[in-house]
């Protein structure tokens, strides 16, 4: 069977439903937080030189950029077929560029042309850098895109909150351009205090934010679920973080070549009426909000609340099935999920929310629906008398269904 047929077969034998496998990302500047149910014994698997894996990348067609030891289809997701005894693999980027609208919805195929967004677990240990992804225009001079992304915090995945549950968000109101310039300067002079000019938020379990290109942030240690556009553009404007300090190469990273050294264009990267919001907690902080009445959505049997819609690049969902029922869950474009509580049905397969996992081990944790299933209508069956189904869902860009859509 060629990989044609293969795809195709894989998609009917999933009833319009992939089945994707785990796709681990070490980061050699990370901690592990050791959250992400990856078994102790291989958060180093790819060696010591690679770092530590601290990040797991759902529906992913984005391969990781991790310098010249990243290995072949680092961040990429596998979708998997039982092709009679054999179990085989492939791409999820290549079953997009196959199936095409058939995957995706016609849609979004042709107003994308791929897969645009993934998400991820981010799990460190510490805090990162204050750093900053730029917007379209920088972004566009070294042949990227601008990256906006969200946050989440699962409840079920923050049994502890590691070193520093906090997050530093662009800049305290009242700070001058002056401050900001004169730290970036002596960004090589030991720590430069950038985020002396910035403004921390407690991290609270089951909340989240909303990021555009252009605001500088320092994700706090909380892991995180982030749905984010497919790109990976970024800089580091923070010269050390903990005990950790951050080569300069990073003050410049995705900086054009006429540009390297240039203060100016560091600055030029900063959207400073957004960092400098005086309400920035009310335009980027997400709270929950139930996606039909509490009451109507429980009396058919689960919950769901929207975690992620601030942003129309992406947008992200949290189903909860309830114990000992069964619900038919209708979406108007494709998603990737990630089961995070429970076990049972989701249409023809089975699904379970492994305690812990090997490198290399395959899952029945992660799929991705196609627009077509997901407008039919999921079925799923939760057979426990006591434990809820909780997966988290993620969607392409302007989900119709997404609130803020007609804001």
């Amino acid at each position: 069977m060629n990989q044609s047929h293969l795809i195709h077969a894989a998609l009917d034998q999933g009833q319009g439903i992939l089945r994707l496998t785990p796709a681990w990302v070490p980061r050699s500047f990370c901690v592990p937080g050791r959250r992400i149910k990856l078994h102790p014994d291989d958060y180093y698997a790819l060696g010591g030189q690679r770092g530590g894996i601290d990040e797991r990348w759902f529906a992913s067609t984005t391969p990781a950029d991790n310098g010249p030891l990243t290995s072949p289809n680092e961040g990429l997701s596998f979708a998997a077929f039982q092709d009679g005894s054999e179990l085989r693999q492939f791409l999820l980027r290549d079953a997009v560029a196959e199936l095409k609208g058939a995957l995706l919805g016609e849609r979004l195929w042709k107003d994308a042309g791929k897969w645009p967004m993934f998400s991820k677990f981010f799990d460190n240990q510490g805090a990162l850098p204050h750093h900053i992804h730029h917007r379209d225009r920088h972004a566009a001079l070294v042949g990227q895109m601008g990256k906006p992304e969200a946050y989440y915090f699962p409840p079920q995945a923050n049994n502890h909150g590691g070193d520093f549950p906090f997050t530093f968000f662009g800049f305290e109101p009242g700070t001058t351009k002056d401050q900001v310039l004169a730290s970036l300067k002596r960004f090589t002079q030991g720590d430069n205090h950038i985020t002396s000019l910035s403004k921390a938020y407690r991290l609270d379990p089951g909340t989240g934010w909303d990021i555009p290109p252009g605001i500088l942030h320092a994700p706090g240690s909380l892991c995180t679920y982030e749905p984010q556009r497919a790109a990976d553009v970024y800089a580091m404007y923070q010269s050390v973080v903990g005990k950790q300090v951050v080569p300069a190469e990073l003050l410049w990273k995705d900086t054009p070549a006429d540009k390297q050294g240039d203060f100016d264009y560091l600055m030029d990267v900063i959207d400073w009426e957004a960092n400098t919001d005086p309400e920035f907690a009310q335009h980027h902080f997400m709270a929950p909000r139930p996606v039909r009445p509490p009451a109507e959505m429980a009396a058919d049997g689960y919950q769901e609340n929207w975690i992620c819609y601030k942003n129309l690049a992406y947008s992200a969902k949290e189903l909860t099935v309830l114990p000992g029922r069964t619900a038919v869950i209708r979406d108007a474009e494709a998603y990737g999920l990630i089961m995070m509580q429970g076990h049972g049905k989701l249409g023809g397969w089975d699904i379970e929310t492994p305690a812990l996992i090997r490198y290399g081990q395959l899952t029945h944790d992660e799929f991705f629906v196609s627009a077509a299933a997901a407008r039919a209508g999921v079925t799923i069956v939760n057979p426990s008398p006591s434990d809820p189904i909780v997966m988290l869902k993620h969607f392409g860009p302007n989900n119709p269904d997404n609130p803020h859509a007609g804001a």
